[in-house]
């Protein structure tokens, strides 16, 4: 499983600090940012320095830094037609300025801007955090027991998002509440359709399995929507979790998608992030998926997930829609990764890996 284009330049572990040079195709207007963050941040000191983050699919982001050295991060929409509802800075914004007051880990927001006479598109500024950003699962250059704690801060903060009362923070407009897997199958269909480039056949019996075998579970909770290892700023020497990140596909949802989501790895390995699917994880120090989900549910009051697999398999499928995005973005010339055109077989493996579930029959 690979859903990072960038990811093949990044080493296991980086560091939030450590940016690259400005992509050409999400070059801005620095002098009429500037201007804007003079009149909208009180300690803002230009001129700024302008680097932009490495990794990441979907939503350009970047580190400035101004002339007092204090840094500010920049996220932003890409450049190019955009697939419907995609890149949506506006509910970033909202939600993690919704969270900040809440014990869920996120950097503090600042301020939205969707005047695209700034720098041409909407985009949002908040805090940045100095911290690590661990890429590997498998966590390699770590001793067992500190991996055992990496897994379980994770396993906290997600179990601490889905305990937020989205109604006492300001969401409950957020999404819509209940139904939201019918909706979601709906909503990934379309989008694997609209970026459609050849046909994948597992695909097209996803889209029909899918709809056929709805649980009928209708817990509605702040749902991240792409959390894993690799969306959270730990603390640049303790396994202590700062920050979570890229909200771009939060909504009122699913917890238990949101977390079959968070455990793809034990199912599909990752030539570039690592290989947990075939562990002795008792010697190891990660928590099997058993254990790790049963984590969750001591965490948020629950005795058990029904119907798991089929949360497995709509992640699975979810993956390969979004990858298929990527990709056609890629061959229209507005991706965030000039390497998302070498992931044209990534929908095809997440669709093949998840029909292979759904044969299996596991519950």
């Amino acid at each position: 499983m690979t859903t990072d284009p960038q990811a093949e330049a990044l080493p296991p572990v980086s560091l939030t600090a450590e940016t690259a040079p400005v992509l050409e195709q999400h070059r801005f207007d620095q002098t009429s940012l500037e201007r804007y963050m003079r009149h909208h941040l009180s300690d803002f000191s230009p001129p700024m320095h302008v680097g932009q983050i490495r990794g990441g699919m979907s939503n350009p982001t970047f580190v400035l830094t101004d002339a007092a050295g204090r840094r500010y991060v920049l996220r932003k929409k890409p450049p190019g037609k955009l697939l419907p509802s995609a890149h949506a800075v506006d509910r970033e914004f909202r939600v993690i300025s919704a969270l900040w007051d809440t014990d869920v880990p996120v950097a503090r927001p600042y301020v939205l801007c969707q005047d695209a006479s700034v720098i041409g598109t909407d985009f949002y500024l908040m805090d940045f955090i100095d911290g690590r950003v661990l890429r590997g699962y498998e966590l390699r250059d770590m001793a067992p027991a500190e991996r055992g704690v990496v897994y379980a801060a994770m396993v906290e903060a997600i179990a601490k998002l889905h305990q937020v009362d989205f109604r006492a923070v300001g969401l409950e407009d957020y999404g819509r509440v209940g139904g939201y897997m019918a909706r979601q199958v709906g909503r990934w269909t379309r989008q694997y359709e609209a970026s459609k480039t050849e046909d994948i056949p597992e695909m097209e019996r996803l889209m029909v399995w899918l709809p056929e075998h709805l649980p009928d579970d209708d817990q509605t909770t702040i749902s991240h929507g792409d959390f894993r290892l690799e969306n959270m700023i730990f603390h640049p020497t303790q396994p202590r979790v700062l920050a979570v990140v890229d909200w771009e596909l939060s909504t009122l949802g699913a917890p238990f998608a949101d977390l079959a989501h968070n455990c793809l790895p034990y199912h599909v390995p990752d030539d570039i992030r690592g290989d947990i699917t075939g562990l002795d994880y008792a010697s190891y120090g990660i928590p099997s998926e058993r254990d790790y989900v049963a984590r969750y549910c001591e965490l948020t009051g629950r005795d058990r997930i029904p119907h798991w697999t089929f949360y497995i398999v709509f992640a699975l499928f979810r993956i390969g829609a979004i990858i298929q995005g990527v990709y056609k973005r890629g061959l229209d010339g507005n991706a965030s990764s000039p390497q998302a055109l070498g992931y044209k077989e990534q929908c095809r493996q997440m669709a093949v890996a998840a029909w292979s579930l759904v044969q299996r029959g596991v519950d």
